[in-house]
Protein backbone atom coordinates (compact mmCIF):
# COMPACT_ATOMS: atom_id res chain seq x y z
CA UNK A 1 0.00 0.00 0.00
CA UNK A 2 0.65 3.61 -0.68
CA UNK A 3 0.76 5.00 3.12
CA UNK A 4 2.72 1.73 4.09
CA UNK A 5 5.62 2.80 1.65
CA UNK A 6 4.88 6.63 3.32
CA UNK A 7 5.47 5.03 6.49
CA UNK A 8 8.59 3.36 6.00
CA UNK A 9 10.25 6.80 4.00
CA UNK A 10 9.01 9.15 6.90
CA UNK A 11 10.59 6.68 9.55
CA UNK A 12 14.09 6.47 7.31
CA UNK A 13 14.21 9.68 7.41
CA UNK A 14 12.72 11.73 10.87
CA UNK A 15 14.03 11.86 13.94
CA UNK A 16 11.83 11.77 16.82
CA UNK A 17 9.99 15.63 17.00
CA UNK A 18 10.39 16.26 13.41
CA UNK A 19 13.14 17.42 10.94
CA UNK A 20 13.28 19.08 7.21
CA UNK A 21 13.59 16.96 4.83
CA UNK A 22 14.25 18.97 2.05
CA UNK A 23 13.60 23.17 1.43
CA UNK A 24 9.59 23.74 1.95
CA UNK A 25 9.56 19.76 3.18
CA UNK A 26 9.10 17.93 6.80
CA UNK A 27 9.07 14.77 7.95
CA UNK A 28 7.76 14.29 11.30
CA UNK A 29 7.71 11.20 13.98
CA UNK A 30 6.70 11.21 17.56
CA UNK A 31 6.48 8.20 19.69
CA UNK A 32 4.36 9.16 22.24
CA UNK A 33 1.48 11.87 23.00
CA UNK A 34 2.36 14.93 24.84
CA UNK A 35 0.08 17.51 26.20
CA UNK A 36 -1.64 20.24 24.00
CA UNK A 37 1.24 22.61 23.17
CA UNK A 38 0.43 26.56 21.46
CA UNK A 39 2.14 26.96 18.31
CA UNK A 40 1.89 28.37 14.83
CA UNK A 41 0.76 26.60 11.50
CA UNK A 42 2.12 28.47 8.53
CA UNK A 43 0.96 27.64 5.28
CA UNK A 44 1.25 24.24 5.26
CA UNK A 45 -0.55 21.03 3.78
CA UNK A 46 0.00 18.34 6.52
CA UNK A 47 -0.20 14.13 5.84
CA UNK A 48 -0.74 12.05 8.09
CA UNK A 49 0.96 8.84 7.27
CA UNK A 50 0.15 6.80 11.37
CA UNK A 51 -1.10 7.65 14.30
CA UNK A 52 -3.91 11.14 15.32
CA UNK A 53 -3.53 14.66 15.74
CA UNK A 54 -5.99 17.63 16.95
CA UNK A 55 -5.66 20.91 16.94
CA UNK A 56 -7.84 23.47 18.11
CA UNK A 57 -8.33 27.10 16.41
CA UNK A 58 -10.58 29.21 18.57
CA UNK A 59 -13.67 27.26 19.02
CA UNK A 60 -13.41 24.83 16.16
CA UNK A 61 -11.10 21.68 16.79
CA UNK A 62 -9.37 19.63 14.02
CA UNK A 63 -9.13 15.91 14.08
CA UNK A 64 -7.15 13.95 11.63
CA UNK A 65 -5.76 10.67 11.24
CA UNK A 66 -3.86 8.51 8.72
CA UNK A 67 -4.73 9.14 5.25
CA UNK A 68 -6.27 12.18 6.02
CA UNK A 69 -4.73 15.46 5.32
CA UNK A 70 -4.62 19.39 6.59
CA UNK A 71 -4.73 22.15 4.70
CA UNK A 72 -3.95 25.65 6.79
CA UNK A 73 -4.07 28.53 4.22
CA UNK A 74 -3.05 31.60 6.66
CA UNK A 75 -0.28 31.31 9.41
CA UNK A 76 -2.75 30.82 12.77
CA UNK A 77 -1.76 30.46 16.29
CA UNK A 78 -3.54 26.81 17.44
CA UNK A 79 -3.68 24.26 20.56
CA UNK A 80 -1.97 20.83 18.85
CA UNK A 81 -1.42 17.39 20.35
CA UNK A 82 -0.88 14.03 19.05
CA UNK A 83 -3.51 12.08 20.02
CA UNK A 84 -2.08 8.46 19.02
CA UNK A 85 1.74 7.71 19.45
CA UNK A 86 4.02 4.69 20.49
CA UNK A 87 7.04 3.77 20.38
CA UNK A 88 5.80 0.53 19.09
CA UNK A 89 3.42 2.82 16.33
CA UNK A 90 4.53 6.36 15.92
CA UNK A 91 2.87 9.21 14.40
CA UNK A 92 4.23 9.96 11.43
CA UNK A 93 3.55 12.93 8.91
CA UNK A 94 4.18 14.61 5.95
CA UNK A 95 4.24 18.24 5.57
CA UNK A 96 4.66 20.57 2.58
CA UNK A 97 4.83 24.63 2.60
CA UNK A 98 2.08 26.08 0.29
CA UNK A 99 3.94 28.45 -1.57
CA UNK A 100 1.29 31.29 -2.86
CA UNK A 101 3.90 32.18 -5.66
CA UNK A 102 3.54 28.66 -7.28
CA UNK A 103 0.55 28.11 -6.95
CA UNK A 104 -0.54 31.52 -8.89
CA UNK A 105 1.85 30.00 -11.36
CA UNK A 106 -0.50 27.23 -11.50
CA UNK A 107 -3.46 29.30 -11.76
CA UNK A 108 -1.86 31.09 -15.08
CA UNK A 109 -1.90 27.60 -16.60
CA UNK A 110 -4.36 26.99 -19.31
CA UNK A 111 -5.73 24.07 -17.64
CA UNK A 112 -6.73 25.75 -14.54
CA UNK A 113 -9.71 27.48 -16.93
CA UNK A 114 -12.05 28.99 -14.35
CA UNK A 115 -10.02 28.90 -11.47
CA UNK A 116 -8.66 32.36 -11.52
CA UNK A 117 -12.68 33.61 -10.94
CA UNK A 118 -12.20 32.55 -7.49
CA UNK A 119 -11.37 36.36 -6.04
CA UNK A 120 -12.61 38.62 -4.05
CA UNK A 121 -16.76 38.00 -4.91
CA UNK A 122 -16.11 34.54 -3.17
CA UNK A 123 -16.73 34.09 1.01
CA UNK A 124 -13.71 33.77 3.03
CA UNK A 125 -13.25 30.06 3.59
CA UNK A 126 -11.96 28.60 7.25
CA UNK A 127 -7.68 29.17 7.26
CA UNK A 128 -8.14 25.29 7.91
CA UNK A 129 -9.35 22.24 6.39
CA UNK A 130 -9.58 18.37 6.62
CA UNK A 131 -10.02 16.09 4.36
CA UNK A 132 -9.57 12.15 3.31
CA UNK A 133 -6.24 11.95 1.09
CA UNK A 134 -6.42 10.19 -2.53
CA UNK A 135 -4.04 7.66 -3.63
CA UNK A 136 -2.94 10.04 -6.12
CA UNK A 137 -1.68 12.52 -3.17
CA UNK A 138 0.06 9.82 -0.96
CA UNK A 139 1.62 8.39 -4.29
CA UNK A 140 3.29 12.32 -4.96
CA UNK A 141 4.13 12.51 -0.83
CA UNK A 142 5.61 8.68 -1.62
CA UNK A 143 7.43 10.29 -5.02
CA UNK A 144 8.98 13.47 -2.78
CA UNK A 145 10.30 11.50 -0.04
CA UNK A 146 11.77 9.09 -2.41
CA UNK A 147 13.91 12.07 -3.78
CA UNK A 148 15.68 11.87 -0.48
CA UNK A 149 18.19 9.14 -1.54
CA UNK A 150 18.79 10.46 -5.18
CA UNK A 151 20.53 13.55 -4.40
CA UNK A 152 21.33 13.86 -8.18
CA UNK A 153 17.18 14.28 -9.09
CA UNK A 154 15.99 16.12 -6.38
CA UNK A 155 16.66 19.76 -7.57
CA UNK A 156 15.51 18.58 -10.89
CA UNK A 157 12.34 16.74 -10.31
CA UNK A 158 11.40 17.77 -6.55
CA UNK A 159 9.95 21.05 -7.62
CA UNK A 160 8.01 19.27 -10.45
CA UNK A 161 6.24 16.98 -7.69
CA UNK A 162 5.35 20.31 -5.59
CA UNK A 163 3.77 21.26 -8.48
CA UNK A 164 2.12 17.82 -8.72
CA UNK A 165 1.22 18.12 -5.06
CA UNK A 166 -0.23 21.75 -5.76
CA UNK A 167 -2.55 21.12 -8.16
CA UNK A 168 -3.96 18.07 -6.70
CA UNK A 169 -4.88 20.01 -4.03
CA UNK A 170 -6.20 22.69 -6.21
CA UNK A 171 -8.63 19.75 -8.11
CA UNK A 172 -9.48 18.49 -4.95
CA UNK A 173 -11.69 18.77 -1.60
CA UNK A 174 -10.25 22.19 -0.54
CA UNK A 175 -9.42 23.65 -4.27
CA UNK A 176 -11.33 26.88 -3.38
CA UNK A 177 -9.12 27.30 -0.24
CA UNK A 178 -5.85 26.62 -2.23
CA UNK A 179 -7.19 28.50 -5.17
CA UNK A 180 -7.40 31.76 -3.08
CA UNK A 181 -4.28 31.38 -1.80
CA UNK A 182 -2.81 31.83 -4.95
CA UNK A 183 -4.60 35.30 -5.56
CA UNK A 184 -3.87 38.34 -4.41
CA UNK A 185 -6.78 40.09 -4.24
CA UNK A 186 -9.14 37.21 -3.13
CA UNK A 187 -10.57 36.92 0.37
CA UNK A 188 -8.42 35.23 1.70
CA UNK A 189 -5.59 36.55 0.37
CA UNK A 190 -6.86 40.14 2.09
CA UNK A 191 -7.40 38.76 5.48
CA UNK A 192 -3.56 37.23 5.37
CA UNK A 193 -2.39 40.97 5.22
CA UNK A 194 -3.99 41.92 8.66
CA UNK A 195 -2.98 38.81 10.01
CA UNK A 196 0.38 39.53 8.93
CA UNK A 197 0.33 43.01 9.87
CA UNK A 198 -1.22 41.76 13.59
CA UNK A 199 2.14 39.57 13.79
CA UNK A 200 3.91 42.17 13.36
CA UNK A 201 2.55 44.95 15.36
CA UNK A 202 0.81 42.54 17.70
CA UNK A 203 2.14 44.89 20.95
CA UNK A 204 0.27 48.16 20.02
CA UNK A 205 -3.14 49.29 20.25
CA UNK A 206 -5.19 47.90 16.72
CA UNK A 207 -8.32 49.32 15.75
CA UNK A 208 -10.63 47.05 13.22
CA UNK A 209 -11.24 50.01 11.01
CA UNK A 210 -7.11 50.35 10.35
CA UNK A 211 -7.23 46.85 10.01
CA UNK A 212 -9.87 46.69 7.01
CA UNK A 213 -8.23 49.65 5.61
CA UNK A 214 -5.18 46.90 5.03
CA UNK A 215 -7.23 44.03 3.90
CA UNK A 216 -8.56 46.64 1.22
CA UNK A 217 -12.31 45.61 2.78
CA UNK A 218 -14.95 47.49 3.84
CA UNK A 219 -15.07 47.15 7.74
CA UNK A 220 -18.21 44.75 7.87
CA UNK A 221 -16.93 42.66 4.94
CA UNK A 222 -13.46 42.43 7.09
CA UNK A 223 -14.85 40.86 10.61
CA UNK A 224 -16.75 38.79 9.07
CA UNK A 225 -14.52 37.18 6.30
CA UNK A 226 -11.53 37.72 9.65
CA UNK A 227 -13.82 35.47 11.47
CA UNK A 228 -14.63 33.14 9.04
CA UNK A 229 -10.85 32.31 8.06
CA UNK A 230 -9.69 32.39 11.63
CA UNK A 231 -12.43 31.33 14.24
CA UNK A 232 -11.82 34.29 15.94
CA UNK A 233 -12.22 38.48 16.12
CA UNK A 234 -8.90 40.34 15.50
CA UNK A 235 -8.88 41.09 19.07
CA UNK A 236 -9.18 38.17 20.20
CA UNK A 237 -6.49 36.84 17.42
CA UNK A 238 -4.33 39.59 18.92
CA UNK A 239 -4.36 38.31 22.66
CA UNK A 240 -3.43 35.10 21.26
CA UNK A 241 -0.22 35.97 19.56
CA UNK A 242 0.38 38.49 22.49
CA UNK A 243 0.29 35.47 25.07
CA UNK A 244 1.63 33.01 22.88
CA UNK A 245 4.93 35.42 22.55
CA UNK A 246 4.89 36.50 26.58
CA UNK A 247 5.30 32.42 26.77
CA UNK A 248 8.44 32.82 24.64
CA UNK A 249 9.83 35.18 26.74
CA UNK A 250 9.07 33.60 30.10
CA UNK A 251 11.02 30.76 28.95
CA UNK A 252 14.29 33.21 28.50
CA UNK A 253 13.53 35.10 32.20
CA UNK A 254 10.47 33.18 34.35
CA UNK A 255 10.95 35.85 37.01
CA UNK A 256 9.95 38.82 34.94
CA UNK A 257 6.00 38.50 34.45
CA UNK A 258 5.22 42.43 35.07
CA UNK A 259 8.27 43.16 32.53
CA UNK A 260 6.62 40.50 29.80
CA UNK A 261 3.31 41.57 30.28
CA UNK A 262 4.20 45.70 29.49
CA UNK A 263 6.52 43.74 26.49
CA UNK A 264 3.50 42.42 24.74
CA UNK A 265 1.82 45.01 25.22
CA UNK A 266 -1.10 44.58 28.28
CA UNK A 267 -1.15 47.76 30.50
CA UNK A 268 -1.83 45.35 33.51
CA UNK A 269 0.54 42.40 34.72
CA UNK A 270 -2.73 41.74 37.06
CA UNK A 271 -4.93 41.19 33.35
CA UNK A 272 -2.15 39.94 31.61
CA UNK A 273 -1.82 36.87 34.41
CA UNK A 274 -5.49 36.15 35.02
CA UNK A 275 -5.46 35.52 30.51
CA UNK A 276 -2.15 33.74 30.42
CA UNK A 277 -3.53 31.26 32.93
CA UNK A 278 -6.91 30.84 31.27
CA UNK A 279 -4.86 29.95 27.96
CA UNK A 280 -2.38 27.78 29.43
CA UNK A 281 -3.84 26.50 32.24
CA UNK A 282 -0.89 27.77 34.93
CA UNK A 283 -0.02 30.64 36.04
CA UNK A 284 2.73 32.49 34.14
CA UNK A 285 5.87 31.99 36.36
CA UNK A 286 5.00 28.92 36.80
CA UNK A 287 4.50 27.67 33.44
CA UNK A 288 7.64 29.10 32.18
CA UNK A 289 9.66 27.65 35.03
CA UNK A 290 8.22 24.08 34.36
CA UNK A 291 8.84 24.62 30.20
CA UNK A 292 12.48 26.06 30.99
CA UNK A 293 13.15 23.11 33.18
CA UNK A 294 11.59 20.52 30.52
CA UNK A 295 13.90 21.99 27.97
CA UNK A 296 17.23 21.95 30.27
CA UNK A 297 16.46 18.65 30.92
CA UNK A 298 15.68 17.57 27.16
CA UNK A 299 18.61 19.91 25.93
Amino acid sequence: MLLDELRTLITRHAHDGGTAALDGVLVSLVTEPAPPATSTTGTVLALIAQGAKSLALGDRIYEYRAGQYLVASVDLPVTGQFTEASPAEPALGFGLVLRPSVIAELLLDPAAGDFRRVGRGVAAPSGIAVSDASDELIDAAVRMLRLLDRPRDLPVLAPMVEREILWLLMTGEQDATVRQLGLADSSLSCVGHAVRWIRDHYADTIRVDDLAQTARMSPSAFHRSFRAVTAMSPIQFQKQIRLQEARLLLIADPGDVAGTAYAVGYESPSQFSREYRRQFGTPPGKDAARLRETALATG
